[in-house]
């Protein structure tokens, strides 16, 4: 099973000089990293948002003020988990680093949660501390007695914006836009309020070793049950590390301009925008709101930007926008596309309208997230993955976990410095997945004569919706407590605005059940993009001799 470096064929395709392999002992934790963009790039930007933006001088600054309230207010200690639950906004950082620094484990939330997911995370977790955005907390308010939290810290779009515009944003978000449920949480400190007090003490520096949690990342993995996959210091300095060797050829220091649409709570922003491109000195250009499209191209138009990061979703939305041929893409160097599939028409639309080139990767939460990516010295393959990135081992298995033959189809495994540790509190989950060292993906793949891998099929039942995973059973699971519903299956079928759309077929138990009353049910309880597009009533379900439900048949 195992591959030699002299045995892989993608080798001859890195640019030369280049050794593919790298070294993260360089780098005992993520904050080494950071540490040292500090000392390179004291005065470079690091992140801007809504036209704000903070240094690198004065990052560190914040989150080290974070960091002592963390500490010494909070009483927090090294591995312990504290939950981030905002957008894109200048105070994720700020809170990122300033956890981290002081030991704590990150567990990433999706801002669009619903009461029940949040509760779910909060208590497997064991969260100590949430972060959450004020648009949130009355749902954090709901189901906080259930969880372990001992500390909330609540923050408001403007908070890091400077006076008149913090005050002007919050204040059109909560009064004029009603944004802003009312909520009651006595016990929680504001933003503001933390940063204060995390001034007047020094924060304690932390030993951290490269076996240590970085993030509790969750994701419902290959076996579709949700749960947090543990990556360490090391796992996440190995990928970013991977990540600047493959995209080496076209960085300089302290010139990128990288635009951070996807959420920095997504592996593939968190790693890729935030982590990987600090090492260069790279400044993030915060998108809340990408849906946005007008105000996303407005920022884009005002922006000399080198990098962009994004979903096939996002490109082809930009695109379709009238102002789109107004953006000036001369700056740029390349976009990546990652989290789904990237379609051909896109890509080619892409590269014809912006003359920038846009690079196909894959990965997954719980690989930190790269694994491969098309080469950008040229000979990349739309439709591919592209080649395992350095330190990479990648071997495509049958049922019987042996190597299939070039050219034959198997379920994609993957070896090297990235993989995670393994599922928290879920030994039996982890020991399916993790085969001596090896990770095995879930997904069905091809590795061409050149070297170049194609993925053909999910070997689950995972349906993608813009790049964010829905788990059939999950919906399944609520839309079976409606009344009305006697069976339900749930799939993804092809959409050409998300990728993929959820659909459930339903056998009724009550003749009166409408389409609206299902998406209304669901919506209780699922966030958003898992709740149905399309609802289908049938009088019978396709089902196996023993019973089981057949999914593929129905899609």
């Amino acid at each position: 099973m195992t591959s030699t470096a002299s045995s892989k064929p993608w080798l001859k395709n890195y640019p030369k000089g280049v050794q593919p392999e790298i070294h993260p002992e360089q780098y005992p934790s993520v904050m080494s990293v950071f540490d040292e963009a500090v000392r390179k790039y004291r005065t470079h930007l690091a992140f801007t948002n809504m036209g704000v933006s903070l240094s690198f001088h004065q990052l560190d600054q914040l989150s080290g003020q974070f960091c002592s309230f963390l500490q010494n207010e909070l009483q927090l200690k090294k591995g312990d988990r504290i939950a981030l639950q905002m957008p894109n906004l200048l105070q994720f950082p700020v809170v990122l680093f300033g956890a981290l620094r002081a030991g704590l484990v990150i567990v990433n939330t999706n801002p669009l949660y619903t009461a029940p997911e949040m509760k779910h995370q909060f208590h497997d977790s064991q969260a100590k501390c949430v972060v959450i955005l004020a648009n949130y907390a009355h749902l954090l308010e709901s189901v906080l007695p259930e969880t372990s939290v001992e500390s909330v810290v609540v923050t408001e779009v403007g908070d890091l914006l400077g006076f008149p515009k913090k005050i002007l944003i919050n204040g059109v978000l909560r009064y004029i836009k009603k944004m802003v449920p009312n909520y009651s949480i006595p016990q929680a400190y504001s933003m503001t309020t933390a940063l204060e007090l995390g001034k007047q003490k020094p924060y304690t520096n932390i030993l951290i070793q490269p076996e240590d949690l970085a993030f509790l990342q969750y994701t419902g993995g290959t076996t579709g049950v949700s749960k947090g996959a543990m990556l360490t210091h090391r796992n996440i300095v190995s990928n970013m590390l991977q990540i600047l060797e493959w995209m080496k050829p076209i960085l300089t220091p302290g010139q990128e301009v990288i635009v951070t649409a996807l959420p920095l709570y997504h592996i593939f922003s968190l790693t890729v925008n935030c982590l990987a491109l600090m090492n260069y000195g790279g400044q993030n250009i915060l998108i809340t709101n990408p849906r946005d499209i007008p105000g996303f191209i407005k920022t884009l138009r005002e922006t000399a930007f080198t990098v962009m990061t994004g979903v096939n979703t996002l490109f082809n939305a930009l695109m379709n926008h009238k102002d789109f041929n107004k953006i000036n893409f001369k700056n740029c160097k390349l976009s990546v596309a990652g989290a789904m599939a990237l379609q051909k028409v896109v890509a080619d639309r892409w590269k014809k309208m912006s003359g920038s080139p846009v690079f196909e990767g894959y990965g997954l939460t719980e690989a930190s997230p790269v694994v491969a990516c098309n080469p950008i010295n040229g000979g990349d393959q739309v439709g591919t993955i592209g080649m395992p990135l350095p330190s990479t081992e990648v071997e495509l298995w049958d049922d019987f976990e042996k190597v299939v033959p070039i050219g034959e189809a198997g379920e994609l495994c993957v070896r090297g410095p990235q993989v995670m540790k393994g599922y928290w509190q879920r030994d039996d989950e982890s020991k399916k997945v993790l085969v001596n060292g090896w990770l095995k993906t879930g997904d069905i793949a091809v590795q061409l004569p050149d070297g170049f891998i194609k993925i053909v099929d999910r070997k689950k039942d995972l349906i993608l919706v813009s790049g964010f995973k829905v788990y059939p059973n999950d919906v399944e699971d609520v839309l079976a407590t409606l009344p009305g519903v006697l069976e339900v299956a749930v799939v993804g079928i092809p959409d050409e605005n998300s990728g993929e759309s959820v659909k459930a077929v339903i056998v009724k138990k009550d003749p009166a059940l409408t389409v609206a009353q299902v998406i209304e049910h669901a919506k209780k309880s699922l966030t958003n993009y898992k709740v149905p597009k399309h609802v289908e009533f049938r009088t019978e379900l396709p089902k196996t001799n023993v019973g089981k439900i057949l999914r593929r048949a129905l899609r």
